[in-house]
């Protein structure tokens, strides 16, 4: 696929997230109010009380997210907030072009031996293999993955348990890592029907301090006070809780990219040829991304002789 063609796609996925996200909270919105509406509620004592009550618990939110986590953590929450509207990273031309890319790794390694692969993994960026694929080569994690466990290879270490352990360990700390922003959301929408009861008890302090007024007046101080619930608990199930398993769900289905390196790599070991460790990994890959058979085939036929050797 044409480059030109391939950034149309992934726009035309980014578009379609960020509609999928702001349809999402319109029908929060007008499902939420609607239903208060039509029951017979007035707008006058929440749109009194939203101010306050909403410096209250979104302000009490952020000062505990920022006590109870370190600078890094905060810059990946800020950092991460792109991928909610823009979905995964890795595309369908990203796990074809993985796939090539390994496929012509593993039969260099089969074919001209580990002199000739660690021209490769030692300078990735100046490789000709990785510069065909610009995109897994600026990712950090992948091309380290992928260097360093070859370079491992070279060592000797050639037995396909020991490799998949290290491999594993690798993994689940770049997972772990990966999760922190999902974690910090989490903890903040389970804090937040909480600080939505502090600012609903503050309310109620401040009616009773005014016990003397009218029933009237009375009636309005503890509604804007039960605003304070309704806002803690509206924000952490309607909103920042669904942002927080929406952000899991995409780290999660990234880490799978790694996976399939995981799998061609160590069915390498198992002594299968480059066609079969990559066919091996195809199986692996999500299959809302998953090319077919006939697709690598023909991608991988396509790769230059010279690139392929």
């Amino acid at each position: 696929m044409p480059e030109q063609q391939k950034r149309s796609a992934c726009d035309g996925r980014w578009g379609l997230g960020f509609m999928l996200q702001l349809g999402g909270i319109v029908f929060l919105f007008a499902t939420v109010f609607g239903g208060y509406v039509m029951s017979g509620g007035h707008f006058e004592v929440i749109l009194h009380s939203l101010p306050h009550e909403m410096i209250t618990i979104f302000g009490a939110a952020v000062a505990a997210m920022l006590i109870g986590n370190s600078i890094g953590s905060l810059k990946r929450v800020f950092g991460d907030f792109a991928k909610i509207i823009s979905g995964p990273k890795w595309k369908t031309s990203d796990y074809r072009d993985l796939l090539c890319l390994l496929f012509l790794l593993t039969k260099t390694m089969k074919s001209k031996g580990m002199i000739a692969l660690e021209a490769h993994i030692e300078k990735p960026k100046e490789s000709a293999i990785f510069m065909r694929y610009p995109r897994i080569s600026k990712d950090h994690f992948a091309c380290d993955f992928i260097c360093d466990t070859l370079r491992m290879m070279t060592m000797s270490l050639e037995d396909p348990h020991q490799v998949e352990s290290a491999m594993e360990k690798q993994l689940e700390k770049h997972h772990n890592e990966a999760l922190i922003p999902t974690t910090v959301l989490q903890n903040m929408a389970d804090g937040l029907p909480a600080l939505g009861i502090v600012a609903a008890v503050l309310g109620v302090i401040k009616t009773m301090g005014s016990i003397t007024e009218p029933p009237e007046v009375l009636g309005g101080m503890i509604g804007g006070a039960l605003v304070g619930t309704f806002l803690g608990v509206f924000l952490a199930y309607g909103i920042v809780g669904p942002i927080a398993t929406r952000l899991k769900a995409i780290c999660d289905e990234d880490t799978l990219f790694y996976h399939v390196i995981r799998d061609i790599l160590v069915a390498h070991l198992h002594g299968n040829s480059a066609q079969v460790s990559v066919e091996i990994g195809r199986g692996s890959v999500p299959s809302s991304a998953q090319p077919s058979f006939a697709e690598l085939e023909t991608a991988l036929n396509s790769i230059p002789a010279e690139g392929a050797a």
